[in-house]
């Protein structure tokens, strides 16, 4: 059996768990664990180690949290001296910078959610979802200079059920990633798999997911409001304006009935919405701002929306 890689993991989300934790059980050495510096969370603003810090002090890793990297000589000579055979980077949250991906001499090896080229950045799992995507998957891939344009060298196709959102797939695309890294390093170690560059004209994008993502625009159909619904738990969700508060909607389903965008309709004790492209959308549970969330009859009973009265205004 050849020896073991010597080996750096970066990465800072719940989503890089399995990966380290795979690489670890698998054999691998892994000589350091770089991460994000503790960050304050919650009212009493308390700092709170990352996914990967916690998964990594269980495992007795020595851990490395530096604030900046790419003109941080402290770190740059701390990596070098450890002489890793590949560096491992999953959500770690920084650019890697030039020094880096020229240190080892299998390069920077990234975990990315998606069959790449489609879906590049920052929220891929989010954006599949949300564009209606029934197939996504994992790509390993050698990092370079640019954003998730380096040359793809496993992938793994995973379903997006019906009922999917970005909580429940994102748990099983991080396992699948973890056993394909896992595989990717010992087939580099092989010399059995060649590099594949990316078709950048079959390229998407996945960006950073922003507050007004959440926003229902009631001119798009049911079904792509739904879709954008899913891809975009828990944040930020999906929003409206209701006599001037914000209005979460938590739960709805599609309709056939054609309705005015916007205009809400009643009938008894259920609520239904227009969307566009004559479709709509019956509310089923809601959260108006400083309220606890309620299902829609105790909506309708709480604030009697009158026939044809409009969301988002």
């Amino acid at each position: 059996m050849p020896e073991s890689l010597n080996l750096v993991f970066c990465g800072t989300p719940a989503f890089a768990v399995p990966t380290l934790e795979k690489l670890v059980a698998a054999g691998f050495r892994v000589h350091l664990v770089v991460t994000q510096p503790d960050r304050p969370k919650g009212r009493g603003l308390e700092l709170v180690a990352s996914p990967v810090k916690q998964s990594a002090l269980r495992l007795n890793l020595l851990i490395a949290q530096p604030e900046r990297i790419k003109t941080n000589d402290e770190f740059r000579f701390q990596l070098a001296a450890l002489k890793p055979d590949a560096i491992i980077v999953v959500g770690y949250g920084r650019i890697i910078p030039h020094w880096m991906l020229d240190l080892p001499p299998l390069g920077n090896i990234n975990l990315h959610a998606s069959l790449l080229p489609k879906y590049r950045g920052a929220a891929p799992i989010q954006w599949a979802i949300a564009q209606g995507e029934t197939v996504t998957g994992v790509t390993t891939m050698r990092i370079d200079g640019g954003l998730d344009t380096g040359a793809i060298l496993l992938q793994q196709e995973l379903p997006i059920a019906p009922s999917d959102t970005a909580e429940t797939l994102a748990p099983r695309v991080a396992a699948t990633g973890s056993d394909l890294m896992t595989e990717t390093l010992r087939g580099l170690q092989a010399g059995s798999i060649p590099p594949r560059p990316q078709d950048n004209s079959q390229a998407t994008l996945a960006p950073i997911l922003k507050k007004e993502d959440g926003l229902i625009d009631f001119s798009r159909p049911a079904a792509e409001i739904l879709n954008r619904m899913r891809g975009f738990q828990p944040w930020p969700g999906a929003y409206t304006k209701f006599r001037g508060k914000t209005l979460q909607v938590l739960k709805a389903q599609p309709r056939a009935d054609a309705l005015p965008p916007g205009e809400l309709h009643l009938d008894a004790d259920r609520l239904f919405v227009g969307t566009g492209r004559d479709s709509s959308l019956e509310l089923l549970e809601l959260q108006l701002e400083g309220k606890k969330r309620t299902t829609a009859r105790d909506f309708i009973h709480g604030y009697r929306p009158k026939p044809a009265e409009k969301l988002g205004e």
